[in-house]
């Protein structure tokens, strides 16, 4: 079972990141970061990771003070974070031994 598990998913921050970004085209960074509680710093490290895996992709408009950026879940990272859920699902609903 705990094989099925995304060591790059499973960290927390990166977990409710991609929770996130399954249910919506493309999230901000403004929002990520509003709703996980993180740090500017601290998003961009999580992120670079989820980039890093393919799992999500960046999106920078503008500069300065007028830029955004936004980030968007691609189809293996849509995939890897399905089969991530499903695994603690399975995990979850798994019977404890005798």
């Amino acid at each position: 079972m705990i094989e099925h598990l995304d060591p790059v998913i499973h960290a927390p921050k990166r977990l409710a990141a991609m929770a996130m970004l399954a249910n919506a085209p493309s999230v901000s960074f403004a929002f990520l970061k509003d709703h996980l509680g993180v740090s500017d710093s601290d998003l961009s490290k999580q992120m670079s990771a989820l980039e890093a895996a393919g799992y999500v992709t960046v999106t920078k408009s503008g500069r300065g003070r007028g830029s955004s950026t936004t980030f968007s879940i691609t189809k293996p990272g849509r995939k890897a974070y399905t089969a991530h859920r499903d695994a603690l699902t399975a995990l979850l609903a798994a019977e404890p031994p005798a």
